[in-house]
């Protein structure tokens, strides 16, 4: 019965249909372009190049015929910093083939060509040495694989002091989640950098576009190899089909396994020399394909593989290990190269000569371990606020690459966290003219600030009381207003604090005067507004905020009352000064007309007195 179900149900998943793996992410710039471009001659786009970094763009000189047809770059001359990079958001999640093809301002010589650092996600995976651009080959570009995981990719070029870094393009190309798996170690914090990628007995050098390979394989390039060299070897190629070739994880092209080099009669042992930096793991990756016609069956051809003087693998028959002739094998080996140089040896046991395809070299780096997020973007922040000149750089990550930390950052390693943390800032007498910000709280470790004989202006922020690992704070020589905070008293590991040299007022806080200050060093001098502690003024009585604001209120009120009275007293004086001039203009006619009043009134009381003395006397006249 459970077989007839495990038939069933393999027969229904038969029937399901299957859908096209999606296409990988790809993003490719096109650097100093202002618009969208198409390269020759396969027509690939590259977007133009907008708000992903600073540098200047220029026209561009091309160092090699494998940089893409494309007709601008972006430089970054060291007036605008050591560091500059590229921040590219919504980078899905994922594996990728990052590449960085160089460029030229100019024609090159021994004082202007650039000589740079090249980072990736903040490990420095290549630095370029000098003659670099007199090789027509490989060296025309940078190229690590390398997990993305946040969102973005951060790509930065680090001046050394010789020449100015450009860059023609760039290309972040998504492979498969287990692309190059080596071993146990591989994963999220490694990073394969190419060193080498050969196509042995290729005529001509080739990207995986070309080859019409899988996008999934990230369009490598293959640099074409006729001869190990001194007559050693002959090449041979054929048409015929190659099997499992474009297979996952990795999706070799399938013509890279159509030609190949093989070893003669007068020198059997097919060998391959390259420099390398020592010290350093480095993982080989050997392409073989049965194509010898000579070649028809197992055991016909066998011979061991020796690396730097140890067999890697014995008795290597491709034919039995991939299957059949036309059939693609791929064996890696991952070592540790002590001295200057690599050597693959094929060492024939069985058939007499020996046989390769194509030779992969990546140099295995550990990726560094990144600066907490909250410092980094605390650090973004005091970069503005304080408006840090170009040279300062600080772009990327304040503590990685170890070899190109910020100026004026001093990082320690958090081992329990794995991430770098800010433990100092020493940024005095640098021509700062910005203002602190709350924000320098997030560097929750400092230990140290020294921001003395700057231009910052500004309040001394409140939240410096919260990062209370600091033993010194020196803000002297600025020009920071205002009260010092009360929280500053809760700094107990302060050790040195330099107020001197600003405009500081009010009562110094009677933590730092008292508790603390017994054991540390401290200066507040040529602060004209201080007080309270010996060595500066007196302070008058100590009035509460809420004393201080009803003593404004009130004062503000009896200075409105004064002004409403004497604005009262004003007009009525105005008033009466009226009144008099009128009085004065109309005086003669006022006098007339009251003697004429008078006048009117003596008539009037005359002749009532007449009339009066004419009625009692009157009979007497009649008789």
């Amino acid at each position: 019965m459970l077989k007839h179900i495990v038939l069933l149900l393999t027969f229904f998943l038969a029937l399901r249909p299957s859908y096209p793996r999606p296409a990988p992410y790809a993003m490719r710039i096109s650097c100093g372009a202002r618009d969208n471009i198409h390269s020759p001659p396969t027509n690939t786009l590259w977007f133009k190049d907008f708000a992903y970094t600073g540098g200047i763009p220029v026209n561009a000189t091309r160092p090699s015929f494998i940089t893409p047809a494309l007709p601008t770059l972006r430089y970054f001359p060291l007036s605008e910093g050591p560091e500059n990079c590229y921040i590219i958001n919504r980078v899905p999640h994922g594996h990728y083939l990052v590449r960085i093809f160089l460029g030229l301002v100019a024609e090159p010589n021994f004082d202007n060509e650039p000589l740079f650092d090249v980072s990736i996600e903040g490990t420095q995976i290549y630095s370029l040495r000098s003659g670099w651009s007199n090789h027509d080959d490989e060296q025309a570009f940078v190229e690590a694989f390398v997990f993305l995981t946040d969102g973005s990719a951060s790509l930065c070029f680090h001046s050394t002091g010789h020449g100015d870094p450009a860059i023609i393009a760039i290309e972040i190309l998504e492979v498969d989640e287990r692309a190059y798996y080596y071993g146990p170690d591989w994963g999220q914090g490694i990073i394969l950098r190419t060193d080498r990628r050969l196509s042995c007995g290729a005529e001509k050098a080739k990207f995986g576009e070309d080859y019409s390979g899988d996008r999934w394989g990230g369009d490598r390039f293959w640099n074409s190899m006729t001869t190990f060299g001194q007559s050693s070897d002959r090449t041979t190629s054929t048409k015929n089909s190659i099997k499992k070739a474009s297979n996952s994880p990795n999706f070799y092209p399938e013509a890279l396994y159509q030609t190949a080099l093989i070893s003669t009669d007068h020198q059997p042992d097919l060998e391959y020399t390259m420099d390398v930096d020592p010290n350093r793991n480095y993982s080989i990756w050997l392409h073989f394909a049965e194509i010898d016609p000579s070649v028809t069956g197992v055991g016909q051809r066998v011979f061991d593989i020796v690396i730097n003087g140890d067999v890697a693998f014995q008795d290597v028959d491709i034919v039995k290990l991939s299957g059949d002739i036309y059939s693609a094998l791929v064996l890696n080996k991952t070592i540790a190269v002590n001295g200057r140089t690599l050597t693959i040896t094929m060492h024939p046991t069985k058939g007499g000569h020996a046989i390769i395809n194509a030779i992969e070299i990546f140099e295995v780096v550990l990726a560094e371990s990144k600066t907490l997020p909250d410092e980094v973007k605390a650090m973004q922040t005091l970069k503005k606020a304080l408006g840090l000149p170009l040279r300062f750089g600080w772009n990327g990550d304040p503590c990685v690459p170890q070899q190109h930390p910020w100026s004026g950052a001093d990082c320690q390693f958090d081992s329990t966290r794995s991430k770098w943390f800010i433990e100092g800032l020493g940024l005095d007498n640098q021509g700062l003219r910005g203002f602190l910000p709350n924000e320098i709280s997030g560097l929750h470790q400092l230990q140290s600030i020294n921001l003395s004989g700057n231009s910052i202006q500004g309040t001394i922020p409140s939240s410096l009381g919260t990062i209370t690992s600091l033993v010194i704070l020196d803000l002297s020589y600025n020009f920071f207003n205002g009260s010092i905070p009360e929280s500053l008293g809760q700094l107990t590991s302060l050790q040195r604090l330099n107020l001197n040299g600003n405009s500081l007022h009010g009562r110094v806080p009677a933590a730092l005067g008292g508790r603390l200050l017994h054991r540390a060093s401290f200066n507040f001098t040529d602060n004209s507004g201080l007080c309270g502690i010996p060595g500066l003024p007196t302070c008058g009585p100590h009035l509460s905020s809420g004393a201080k604001i009803g003593i404004g209120l009130g004062a503000s009120v009896a200075l409105l009352l004064i002004c409403t009275c004497l604005t009262c007293w004003w007009k009525r004086r105005q008033n009466i000064l009226r009144a008099q001039r009128i009085a004065a203009r109309d005086a003669p006619y006022a006098k007339a007309r009251t003697q004429f009043s008078r006048d009117v009134q003596m008539a009037r009381h005359h002749g009532h007195e007449n009339a009066r003395t004419a009625a009692e006397n009157g009979p007497s006249l009649l008789a």
